[in-house]
């Protein structure tokens, strides 16, 4: 991936305001396709709008490491809502699996999780759902910077 794009072109105030979303951490610049990028971040917003039960939505971008040492981006998308069972946590980015409860709500078929996936390997990254110490749900997206 040559082209790189502003975080905040990817993480942008309009997509954080239409779901409430707060932004911590400094903005930087990643590497890959802008319009890939937007909707990877789109999708992650609207998941936690959707099955965070209106709870707030936390963005943050900060620099880190990936396990290889490589330097990196992490964004991630967090909610306070009822989570992610942990034995589901690998199953939801299959395309259109979608937990029980989920099933029984109106909108989505199972695939923006897959597609998040797919643009995280395709930016040479990966993405995890991660538990919290108090309810909710977490994605994190690691970005080689």
């Amino acid at each position: 991936m040559q082209a790189m794009a502003d975080a905040a072109e990817v993480l942008t105030p309009e997509q954080r305001a239409r779901v409430g979303a707060t932004l911590a951490g400094g903005m930087t610049t990643l590497h890959g396709d802008p319009k890939l990028l937007r909707r990877m971040v789109r999708n992650l917003l609207e998941n936690a709008r959707r099955y965070g039960e209106d709870s707030p939505i936390e963005a943050s971008l900060q620099e880190t490491c990936m396990d290889n040492g490589t330097p990196a981006i992490a964004l991630a998308i967090c909610d306070s809502g009822p989570g992610v069972p942990e034995v589901e946590r690998d199953n939801i980015f299959a395309p259109f699996y979608r937990l029980p409860v989920a099933r029984e709500r109106d909108g989505g078929v199972g695939l923006g999780l897959s597609l998040v996936r797919q643009i995280a390997r395709r930016h040479g990254g990966e993405v995890a759902c991660l538990g919290r110490e108090r309810e909710g749900s977490c994605f994190r997206v690691m970005l080689p910077k």
